[in-house]
C-alpha cells in the first residue's frame, strides 16, 4: 500500500484549516486516513503548524510520500533536516550527539530568523500606527482651526450687529433731551 502525507481540509468556507494526515494514496482528500500527525492553519501570520515531530519523522523514514505543500511544511519544521542527519549517523559520518547538536543549532538559527521577521512586522505596524496618529492630529488641528475661524467670524458679526444698535440708542436719547 502506497502511503501519502497530505492535508485534510476542515474549517468553514473562506477560512480553511487543515489536518496533516497519513493516508492511502487512493483515498480521497477528506476521506479515510491512517493517522493524524498534526494541524496546519494558513489563516494566521505566519501560518501556524502543530506537528508531532517524531511521528512525522517516522513516516518520512518509512517512505510515505508527502504532497508538495506538506513537504514544504516538513522542511520548515526540520523533519527532512533530521532525516538527513540520521542518514549521516547510519553511514558513520558522525554520532547521534553530534547530529542532535547540529539540529539544535539549525533550529536556533531558524528561530532567530522568525524572531527577526516578527520584530520587523511589529516595528512596521507601530510606525504605521504612529503615521496614522500624526495624520489624524493634523486633520483635527485643521478642523479646530476652521471651527475657531467660524467662531471668530460669528463673534465679529455679533459685535458688528450690537455696535450699531448701541450707537443708535444714545443718538436717539440725545435729541430727546434737547
Amino acid at each position: 500500500m502506497a502511503t501519502k502525507i497530505r492535508l485534510q481540509r476542515g474549517g468553514r468556507k473562506g477560512y480553511a484549516f487543515y489536518s496533516i494526515v497519513i493516508a492511502d494514496a487512493r483515498a480521497p482528500r477528506d476521506g479515510r486516513f491512517t493517522e493524524k500527525i498534526g494541524t496546519y492553519n494558513p489563516n494566521t501570520n505566519p501560518a501556524t503548524v502543530d506537528l508531532n515531530f517524531d511521528r512525522a519523522l517516522y513516516w518520512v523514514e518509512v517512505g510515505a510520500q508527502p504532497t508538495d505543500t506538506v513537504r514544504t511544511i516538513l522542511k520548515k519544521e526540520g523533519v527532512y533536516m533530521m532525516k538527513h542527519l540520521r542518514t549521516g549517523v547510519k553511514k558513520g559520518a558522525f554520532d547521534e550527539a553530534a547530529a542532535q547538536k547540529k539540529f539544535d543549532a539549525w533550529k536556533d538559527e531558524k528561530a532567530k530568523g522568525f524572531e527577526a521577521v516578527r520584530q520587523q512586522e511589529a516595528k512596521a505596524k507601530k510606525e504605521a500606527a504612529a503615521k496614522e496618529l500624526e495624520a489624524e492630529k493634523k486633520i483635527n488641528e485643521a478642523i479646530a482651526q476652521k471651527v475657531a475661524e467660524k467662531k471668530a467670524a460669528a463673534a465679529a458679526a455679533q459685535a458688528e450687529a450690537e455696535a450699531p444698535a448701541e450707537e443708535a440708542a444714545p443718538a436717539e436719547e440725545a435729541p430727546a433731551e434737547a
